[in-house]
């Protein structure tokens, strides 16, 4: 039977505007007839795979997104003396299969692919054999996608190739977007700038002014990880699987969007975390938050709240997971987080 590893975190995070809308301003959802604070799970998917977490543990198995493949093979390609028209001409045959390159830049696809590292080193590979041999890349030696790329992040996260669908990987983690638990307003912080040479004598105003919107609240984050098909796309490899189970959970609890904190400074370690694994169908425990938590003590409440949401589940449906460990630290309490670690990823 599938084992499902689902994560349940609550993280805190002072004034900020970690994932921005068109307008600048953060994201929000309406919940339960309340305004919440929301970050969206392609924005904290990239935090993950990009963090030093990530790097460290998974380097060497981690994927390249991009749009800009024929961009690179064709500088290899000039840089190895191949002649501009041809370099550019074999360059976006190779960017071609990897998405339909662009009319305007045959260099550049039209969408993000996400290149595995076996299928970045083919496609340098064939690079070179082209620059040695001084000729057009053969129909054959254009196969260069993997259906099952040995890619931590697209084995978690998915690919999708339009032009290609018998490449795509089916994501083995669900990632929801994090919202609040606690009702929001969006403050707008105006700001000036001082031009450090002007002194006043003409102009005693600000160099610059403008505006940012911000708030503040208590994140849910749910994470389902499906390890029977991590295993499957990282081609049976559990010690793998394993690794990038244990790199996300880190990345998930320490890791925040990158989004203003120049500005806002707001990094946070998650308060609570709950790792279950079993066999049983996953289900989110968000509907704790359905009312807004509020009170002088969010944290505490919004602990509280998906506790007994959690056993409510049991009590009623049986038993939704085998096994559970449980991360407090705003109460100093419960596993550390390298307990629960070593629970998701054994």
């Amino acid at each position: 039977m599938t084992t499902f590893i689902q994560l349940h975190l609550l993280t805190a995070y002072p004034p900020s505007n970690l994932n921005r809308d068109d307008l600048g301003r953060p994201k929000t959802a309406i919940v339960g007839g309340a305004e919440r604070l929301r970050i969206s799970s392609q924005s904290l998917k990239r935090a993950w795979r990009t963090s030093e977490h990530f790097e460290n543990a998974l380097s060497e198995f981690k994927g390249t997104r991009t749009k800009r493949l024929g961009v690179e093979v064709h500088k290899k390609l000039v840089d190895a003396g191949v002649k501009e028209k041809d370099a550019e001409k074999w360059a976006s045959a190779i960017a071609a299969v990897f998405g339909k390159v662009k009319k305007e830049n045959p260099l550049e696809i039209e969408q993000l692919a996400h290149v595995s590292p076996e299928e970045w080193q083919a496609v340098m590979a064939l690079a070179d054999t082209l620059a040695t041999e001084n000729r057009e890349p053969e129909k054959e030696e254009l196969a260069l996608l993997r259906e099952k790329p040995k890619a931590v992040d697209i084995a978690l996260f998915g690919r999708m190739l339009a032009s290609s669908p018998v490449f795509n990987v089916e994501a083995a983690a669900q990632v929801a977007h994090a919202v609040t638990v606690n009702q929001v307003k969006i403050e707008d912080d105006f700001f000036t700038a001082v031009d450090d040479l002007n002194t006043h004598e003409e102009d005693a105003g600000a160099g610059h002014m403008g505006d940012a919107g911000f708030s503040s609240g208590v994140f849910y984050q749910y994470i389902c990880i499906d390890r029977d098909r991590l295993v499957e796309n990282l081609q049976g490899d559990e010690d793998l699987a394993n690794k990038a189970i244990a790199a996300l959970t880190e990345a998930a609890a320490k890791v925040a969007p990158t989004g203003k904190q120049n500005s806002f400074a707001s990094r946070a370690y998650t308060s609570y975390l709950l790792a279950e694994k079993g066999s049983q169908q996953p289900r989110s425990l968000s509907v704790a938050f359905l009312k807004p938590v509020g009170g002088s003590d969010l944290m505490a409440q919004a602990i509280q709240a998906l506790e007994t949401q959690r056993d409510n589940f049991d009590r009623m449906y049986g038993d939704c997971a085998d096994e559970r460990r449980a991360m407090n630290a705003h109460a100093g309490e419960g596993d550390k987080l390298e307990d629960i670690i070593d629970f998701v990823a054994g």
